[in-house]
C-alpha cells in the first residue's frame, strides 16, 4: 500500500498537467491570519461589504483603516516551504497553473510567474481606481491617508481600492474564465489549504472532476468535497509538498 505522500507523488508524476488551487491554509504557514474560518479575522471585526464602500466615505476610511493596519504583518510574511514547493513544481512543468483564493503576492514571490497565477480574490498588494483601473502602490497611498485621513479619487474621479473581491464584488469575467480554462484541460486537480465553502470559488475541484480529472484535498480539516476526492490528506501544507518532492 502506498502511503498518503507517495500517492500524491504518484498522481503528479503521472500527471501531464496539474492545475494547484490554494487557499489560506497555504499562508498561514507563512502567519498570514485565516479570515474566513471560525475564530478567524471577520469572526472579530466583520467585513465591509462593496455596496458599503461605494456609498459610505466613512466605510471608505475604515476600510483603508484596517488596510494600512495589516500592512506590517503582510509586508512581513515570507514564502513558506508550501510555496516553494509548488514554485518549484511549476518551474519543473508539472503544475500548468496555480489558482489561488489568496491575496497575499507569496505565490508570485516565491518564483511562480505571474501568467501561471490565477488570483480570484484578487491581490492586496497594491491598489486600482474602480472606474478607469489605474494602479496605485499601497505605500504611495499610506502617507496620503494618514495625513488627510483618506485616500483621494483618481485622476479620473474614480474610487480607489485594494485590487481585492469584497464581498459583493463581482469576481472578473476574464479571471473566471482563465480559471475554468486551466481547470478543464487538467488531469490532475490538486487543493490545498482550502475549506472549499466560499463559491464560485469552491466549483473548481467539481469541474475538474466532472472532466476526468483526478482530485486530491491537503487540508488540515475536512471539506465538503473530501468525499468525490480521490485522495485526502489531512497534513500541514508545507510538510506534505516537501516530503513529495524529495520523492519525484
Amino acid at each position: 500500500m502506498l502511503s498518503d505522500v507517495e500517492h500524491l507523488a504518484e498522481f503528479l508524476r503521472s500527471s501531464r498537467s496539474t492545475v494547484v488551487f490554494t487557499g489560506a491554509g497555504v499562508s498561514t504557514e507563512s502567519g498570514i491570519p485565516d479570515f474566513r474560518s471560525p475564530g478567524g479575522v471577520w469572526d472579530k471585526v466583520p467585513p465591509i461589504e462593496f455596496e458599503v464602500f461605494l456609498s459610505s466615505p466613512e466605510m471608505r476610511n475604515e476600510t483603508w483603516r484596517r488596510r494600512f493596519a495589516m500592512e506590517e504583518l503582510f509586508g512581513a510574511a515570507r514564502p513558506n516551504s508550501g510555496h516553494l514547493a509548488i514554485a518549484e513544481l511549476v518551474k519543473r512543468g508539472t503544475v500548468s497553473h496555480v489558482i489561488t483564493q489568496n491575496i497575499d503576492n507569496l505565490h508570485q514571490r516565491s518564483g511562480v510567474p505571474a501568467e501561471r497565477i490565477v488570483e480570484l480574490h484578487g491581490n492586496t498588494t497594491f491598489a486600482t481606481c474602480l472606474d478607469c483601473g489605474q494602479r496605485y502602490e499601497i505605500q504611495d497611498l499610506r502617507p496620503i491617508f494618514e495625513t488627510m485621513g483618506a485616500v483621494h479619487d483618481c485622476y479620473c474621479g474614480g474610487l480607489i481600492k485594494t485590487a481585492t473581491i469584497s464581498f459583493g464584488q463581482p469576481l472578473p469575467a476574464e479571471v473566471m474564465a482563465q480559471a475554468h480554462a486551466a481547470t478543464v484541460a487538467c488531469d490532475f486537480f490538486m487543493v490545498l489549504g482550502s475549506s472549499l465553502v466560499v463559491y464560485p470559488a469552491a466549483s473548481f475541484p467539481l469541474n475538474a472532476k466532472r472532466e476526468g480529472a483526478a482530485l486530491a484535498i491537503v487540508n488540515r480539516t475536512p471539506t465538503d468535497q473530501d468525499r468525490y476526492a480521490d485522495l485526502v490528506i489531512r497534513e500541514g501544507i508545507g510538510v506534505t509538498l516537501t516530503a513529495v518532492l524529495a520523492l519525484l
